[in-house]
């Protein structure tokens, strides 16, 4: 079975093979380019699927891309376990919930 990853930016997505001769999505991931007061940030909107190991590493594609597109850095918006598999990425920010409907009546 060939397996895709997909990288919803302008760059295309790359090809995992097994040889099977099939074809099945077997990640997909998306990105946004945004322009912020200290530059240009490649952000990585979402990002899941099967057999991490095996599409992990493509990651450096849209890392690349986002050189090209002149991006000073990467951001992730996501859980605290991406901080595990993913090498170079530090803890930033934080982000903090308020239920409204339980403290504002």
């Amino acid at each position: 079975m060939k397996a895709t990853f997909f990288a919803a930016t302008r760059c295309c997505g790359s090809l995992l093979s097994d040889g099977s001769g099939e074809t099945a999505i077997e990640a997909a991931a998306a990105t946004s380019l945004q322009q912020t007061d200290s530059g240009k940030v490649c952000i990585i909107t979402t990002c899941a699927g099967a057999n991490m190991a095996r599409w992990l590493p493509l990651i450096n594609h849209i890392e690349a891309y986002a050189k090209t597109e002149g991006c000073r850095c990467m951001r992730i918006f996501g859980r605290k376990g991406w901080l595990r598999v993913l090498e170079g990425y530090e803890e930033q920010h934080i982000i903090m919930d308020r239920d409204i409907w339980k403290w504002l009546k």
